[in-house]
């Protein structure tokens, strides 16, 4: 359910109706925008009559939410979220913000390489695995805690937010000094007890989209966090899996403006993962931010073809310039711009 109260409703009107909803047995999620407060009460309770709710002072109207995600819809922020970092990067805003770098960190030479040229591009994000989820026991598995530590060096250095994937509960507190942004991978989209963990931070969580999962799922995944507090996160379409073979994934390119209408949470594209060629990244970043992605997700290596994790979709340095330079010729055609 949720409740808007008026503009001009005093805060001592919001806690009576806090109060109010809280004796009815719900738990109570307040946002507050520009104009307005905008009360959502989730709870499994449906017999009750929104008329007992609608006459208390300061409320302006009362609405029942059939969808499953409470949190995570629209309806909980109408006017969207923008996620705000230390270095002035917004995501969900006007601008759209890339986070490029190598699929896994191998090493101190070749993370700061691609650091450098990515920065120079463009990116505002480094993004890069410390511990990798490989579908082969026998795969680099990662650097861990020292591809943590190099990760931030190189942020730093270049004033980049890092990004990197969170794989267990256990590793959260060992990421958390050194990331600005905990990444959730296809593999652990529905792994509700690291949801629930990460629900207690107020870290920014990069959720993707599981191979297999409907828009729906990605949401209430998202809910998941949102129920324990943590409502910075950005949703991640980075391909499914379908009948074709030609691609890794099938990027789901509709995903983008679907969850923009049905939630307020800001959506990233990953077009490395969600095709698996280096050759078809490009296009597919020029056709999410025309879809109205929000960030996009781009692997990057200096030497794609010695990689040790996916060189075949990571792009040459040159590529990636390449692709900075159209994409700043794209977002004004949606009212966007490259952050």
């Amino acid at each position: 359910m949720i409740v808007a109260m008026q503009e001009t409703a005093t805060e001592d009107q919001i806690q009576v109706v806090t109060e109010h909803l809280i004796e009815m047995g719900f738990s109570v999620h307040r946002t507050t925008g520009e104009r307005q407060t905008i009360l959502a009460a989730v709870g499994a309770r449906s017999d009750f009559d929104t008329r007992n709710l609608e006459v208390l002072g300061g409320v302006m109207e009362v609405h029942r939410i059939s969808a499953p995600y409470k949190l995570a819809g629209r309806s909980f922020r109408p006017q969207g979220t923008i996620i705000e970092f230390k270095n002035g990067v917004k995501v969900g805003g006007k601008e759209v913000v890339v986070m490029a770098g190598p699929c896994s960190v191998e090493s101190r030479e070749q993370l700061f390489t691609v650091a450098e040229l990515v920065a120079k591009a463009g990116a505002r994000a480094l993004r890069g695995g410390a511990f990798k989820p490989r579908t082969s026991p026998y795969s680099f598995q990662g650097l861990g805690l020292d591809a943590l530590k190099l990760l931030r060096e190189a942020g730093d250095k270049h004033n980049m937010l890092v990004v990197s994937e969170v794989m267990e509960i256990s590793q959260i507190e060992v990421m958390l000094p050194y990331v600005d942004i905990l990444q959730v991978g296809a593999r652990n989209m529905q792994n509700f007890n690291l949801l629930r963990e990460l629900g207690k931070l107020k870290t920014p969580i990069l959720l993707k989209r599981g191979i297999a999962a409907t828009i729906e799922e990605l949401l209430l995944s998202a809910e998941y966090i949102m129920a324990g507090g943590n409502y910075n996160i950005i949703a991640c379409e980075r391909g499914i899996r379908t009948f074709e073979t030609y691609t890794r994934n099938t990027l789901d390119i509709s995903a983008i403006p679907i969850v923009h209408k049905l939630s307020h949470l800001p959506i990233a594209s990953d077009p490395s993962h969600g095709t698996g060629r280096r050759d078809k990244v490009a296009p597919m970043a020029r056709a999410s931010v025309a879809a109205g992605a929000d960030s996009l997700l781009i692997e990057v290596h200096h030497n794609p073809d010695k990689a040790l994790s996916d060189g075949a979709q990571s792009l040459y340095p040159q590529q990636f310039v390449e692709l900075m330079d159209s994409l700043r010729m794209i977002a004004p055609a949606v009212g966007r711009s490259i952050a």
